[in-house]
């Protein structure tokens, strides 16, 4: 077992990276912690998430801007701003800074 504390600000990848990073922190039955880095990345255009858990996101550094199917103006976050997606609610990522350090958990629904 490693000394070394588990950093969220640790490990980033390079700048201009073309795919966002995804790396699980915790999974337990029912749920998963996530790190997301994006550096720019955004939905493809036409494709929307229709997720089957409920997912929780914070945006810890950059700044994101979130598009749901049913509402008529974006959501704009920024550090410290944070959002319960609930399932199956359709969203899309319409932009991110490079770099945007999400922390996600994902909850099952039952």
């Amino acid at each position: 077992m490693s000394d070394e504390t588990p950093n969220l600000f640790a490990g980033l990848p390079p700048e201009g990276a073309t795919e966002e990073a995804f790396a699980t922190l915790l999974a337990a039955p029912g749920a998963r912690i996530e790190r997301i880095v994006s550096r720019g990345q955004a939905s493809p255009p036409g494709f929307w998430y229709d997720q089957a858990e409920d997912e929780w996101v914070a945006v810890l550094a950059g700044n994101a801007t979130l598009r749901f199917e049913d509402a008529p103006e974006p959501l704009h976050l920024k550090a410290g701003d944070h959002v319960l997606i609930a399932a199956p609610r359709r969203h899309r990522v319409e932009a991110t800074a490079d770099p945007t350090i999400w922390l996600a958990v994902h909850l099952a629904r039952r």
